[in-house]
């Protein structure tokens, strides 16, 4: 899986190349409103154009579900991208992607010169991964490249059905990087390999914990999760988020863990307030949560204990905050936690999602050896599960 052909390995010059980016960019009033996505594809792209490739872009944007909706256009996009690689990015208006004016744009294109499609979920085929949409696209290009690993779980026209139908097919700097990272952490990682997991359910991260005690020396779990393993281990959790049906779920992974001889380690003491809301007053309970109250973050010694887990190690992965980080008085948690990878020597690896966002909103982005561009994909990927998006390039 981890084998894949890159831009590297493939010859470009006069040749058109189909690239599948991630653009899905959040915009208001036509305006870009976070660039992070546009300029990780700029390596991939400025590698292209300098090797005298014909560069066409294409990406989704949002959920116009098979409908063209102005709104969605990728057509900011495209102004963008010219600004930031110095050059005309030429836009293909068609509402129906692979139109006229994609045709003729496509058939004009100079070497070293890039154009970009319209939002390829304006096709209704595009989610369904249906053949007339792949076979459009590729009749655009002789060589596929795919660069979007935010997507790269789905099987959708754009990055898996379209190579079908292509003569290369290999992957962009982002996607080797992402593959490089997630996929060498969780197959071959220096030890000691500890993971991290918050956000607030079990329920969306079962395979995650379970394939991770497989591979893992330290298990952490945070966050709202962490609740479900409380009321497991016979503690009291108050009005906490609580899956009561993953209790037993819970249970069984405490006892693999102590089969495997990993630690795996739950909060000791936690925040906890009675009304959810950032200026609700709080205190720190240690053991049982009264029954009126909820738990919001993880307590001082908690906090202690993982980041005494963190210092020694090798590898780290991290999924998920500690806490309800979005409110400043419920972030100390999910700050210790990015504070203790950013002090480690450790390969430290974000996966995407909402830790990805906390590392970048509390100032830590910059210490981390690599934060993973998609949440659901590298999610995916830490549970052990081929991604259809990588799994169709070329092998080396």
């Amino acid at each position: 899986m981890l084998n894949k052909k890159s831009v590297d390995d493939i010859q470009v010059k006069g040749k058109k190349v189909l690239v599948r980016c991630d653009f899905n960019v959040p915009l208001q009033d036509g305006k870009i409103t976070d660039e992070t996505r546009l300029v990780a594809a700029l390596p991939t792209i400025q590698k292209l154009i300098k090797d005298g490739g014909r560069v066409i872009l294409c990406s989704h944007l949002g959920k116009p579900k098979g409908e063209p909706k102005p709104e969605m256009s990728l057509a900011p996009v495209a102004a963008r991208l010219s600004e930031l690689l110095g050059q005309e990015v030429k836009f293909a208006a068609d509402p129906e992607v692979v139109g006229p004016n994609a045709k003729a744009a496509a058939e004009a294109l100079q070497d070293g010169e890039v154009m970009l499609l319209e939002n390829t979920r304006y096709r209704i085929e595009e989610t369904k991964n249906g053949e007339a949409f792949s076979k459009d696209l590729a009749s655009l290009a002789e060589i596929f490249v795919d660069d979007a690993f935010g997507t790269a779980h789905r099987a959708h026209c754009s990055n898996v059905g379209v190579t079908a139908f292509m003569k290369e097919n290999a992957v962009g700097y982002l996607m080797q990087k992402e593959i490089d990272f997630l996929g060498n952490a969780v197959n071959n990682p220096e030890r000691p390999f500890v993971a991290i997991l918050g956000g607030s359910k079990v329920s969306s991260k079962i395979s995650v914990i379970n394939n991770l005690l497989d591979k893992v020396d330290v298990l952490i779990i945070g966050g709202g999760m962490a609740y479900t393993f409380m009321k497991a281990q016979g503690k009291e959790v108050g009005t906490s988020l609580l899956e009561a049906d993953y209790i037993d779920y819970a249970k069984e992974m405490m006892e693999k863990a102590q089969a495997k001889g990993v630690k795996l380690l739950i909060p000791v003491d936690t925040v906890v307030t009675k009304e959810f809301n950032n200026d609700a007053p709080s205190r720190i309970a240690e053991g049982d949560i009264a029954p009126d109250e909820m738990g919001l973050d993880i307590g001082p010694k908690t906090r202690a204990l993982f980041a005494d887990a963190v210092k020694d190690a090798k590898t780290v992965v991290w999924n998920g905050p500690m806490g309800v980080f979005e409110m400043p008085n419920f972030a100390a948690g999910t700050i210790a936690i990015a504070q203790a990878l950013a002090d480690t020597s450790a390969t430290t690896i974000i996966g995407g999602g909402d830790s990805a966002a906390a590392v970048n909103q509390l100032g830590f982005g910059d210490k981390m050896t690599h934060i993973s561009t998609g949440g659901g994909a590298s999610l995916e990927f830490l549970e052990g599960k081929e991604l259809p998006g990588v799994a169709a390039a070329d092998d080396k």
